[in-house]
């Protein structure tokens, strides 16, 4: 049986006929041998030597290792190996996202970044709105968004999600979102919801303002397209998907959906079981680039190394630049910041992030010593000083809602 070697260090490829990844890995072995036994697992070796590998089909799809760098390894897989139309972004993590994870030679692999070829990117269409589009409607053309998540997370009544999504635009909010358990329980039917939230929506916008509210239609994938539509024929101003839990796909078929007119917001829940740990899983911003692809208008990417959720302000920035960046054929992705966010802390978020952001309290807005039309209009002040580049302390001693927000939870 032949012995083929997967090695092609410091070999020049067209990116344009590969898609390229990169990962770090952690094992005893030389990174060498570890590397080809990634490359191997992922495209056309095994275990052992077979008698049915040739030549011709191994230089055709074999994977290359073309770069090594400490622990950080570069793997070009030919873009033959990929099936968009039909395997689309789920046959892309078998290959790219694998069994690699099982190899028992690896203490542990992270999948950190992926560039897909033209001819990939070219069968997606991305988002229909993106950031632009979204600013398009809320009529809020530089300053960044700023929206809320209806607190508690589970146990209000349509009528009652409705009323805090009044008070919140009342108080100058651009986005509402229901949270991410929250789909069509007892207590809160989503019909009800949707119509009841559209009615203070239309009231809002009757006086002059304009908000969007993101409703959780994450389901089944056979389901998914049809509740979108409901939603959106009850009033819906924008939809939200648990991407990590409904699929890539729920995703791009309800972004697709001709009959869609209206944004689509990702939330990313479940996330840090594969992003958390430096050493093992996969990047965000490998989702952050999924998501940009299939056709999220809004995706959450942390906070920056500010509020409650796990990530540095470097690894925040990777997420931004995946929604952000201007080398794929997509209209930008709006990135949200959601998780412990508050009224002291904005400035922080916006100084790393920029003004192209959404910033999404909840806590921050319902935990307002004077209720949410007040911590909306805390966090829109919040927002302000920052925009100004007005020190918050110093906005605050003539904005009274804000000044009550540090005096409650400060600045850190």
């Amino acid at each position: 049986m032949n012995s083929y070697s997967y090695m092609a260090l410091g070999e020049e490829l067209d990116k344009d006929a590969y898609v390229i990844t990169k990962y770090r890995v952690s094992t005893d072995l030389p990174i060498e041998k570890a590397a080809e036994a990634i490359a191997a697992e992922q495209s056309t070796g095994t275990w052992t030597g077979i008698s049915t590998l040739n030549d011709d089909v191994f230089s055709k799809y074999a994977a290359k290792v073309t770069a090594i760098d400490g622990d950080m390894v570069t793997i070009a897989y030919p873009e033959e190996d990929f099936s968009i139309r039909v395997g689309a972004v789920p046959q892309i993590l078998s290959v790219i996202s694998g069994n690699l994870y099982g190899l028992g030679a690896l203490k542990g692999v992270r999948l950190e970044d992926v560039e897909f070829p033209k001819g990939i990117l070219r069968q997606y269409k991305g988002p229909k709105f993106g950031d632009k589009g979204l600013r398009e409607i809320l009529h809020h053309p530089e300053k960044p968004l700023v929206g809320t998540i209806v607190k508690p997370k589970i146990g209000l009544s349509p009528e009652d999600t409705a009323k805090y999504i009044y008070e919140a635009g009342s108080g100058g909010l651009t986005n509402g979102k229901d949270d991410e358990t929250l789909v069509d329980q007892v207590f809160c039917p989503i019909e009800a919801r949707t119509k009841a939230v559209a009615e203070a929506l239309d009231r809002l916008r009757e006086e002059g303002h304009h908000m969007v509210h993101a409703i959780n239609i994450s389901t089944n994938g056979q389901d998914i397209r049809e509740l979108a539509e409901d939603v959106q024929s009850w009033g819906a101003t924008q939809l939200m998907v648990d991407v990590i839990t409904c699929g890539y796909g729920a995703v791009q078929a309800v972004a697709e959906d001709p009959k869609i007119k209206i944004p689509v917001h990702v939330h990313r829940t479940m996330h840090a079981a594969m992003t958390k740990d430096p050493y093992n899983g996969i990047a965000m911003r490998v989702i952050a680039k999924l998501v940009r692809m299939c056709g999220g208008d809004a995706l959450h990417i942390g906070t920056l190394g500010v509020g409650k959720m796990e990530g540095a302000i470097a690894e925040g920035k990777a997420n931004q630049d995946a929604c952000q960046s201007d080398d794929v054929p997509f209209k930008k992705v709006m990135p949200v910041c959601s998780g412990g966010m508050f009224p002291g802390i904005v400035p922080k978020v916006v100084e790393a992030a920029g003004n192209n952001v959404q910033i999404q309290a909840g806590g921050g807005v319902a935990g307002h010593p004077e209720g949410v039309r007040a911590g909306a209009k805390a966090m829109c002040q919040a927002i302000d000083s920052a925009f100004e580049g007005i020190p918050i302390e110093e906005y605050a001693k003539t904005h009274h809602e804000l000044q009550l927000a540090l005096d409650r939870w400060g600045t850190k």
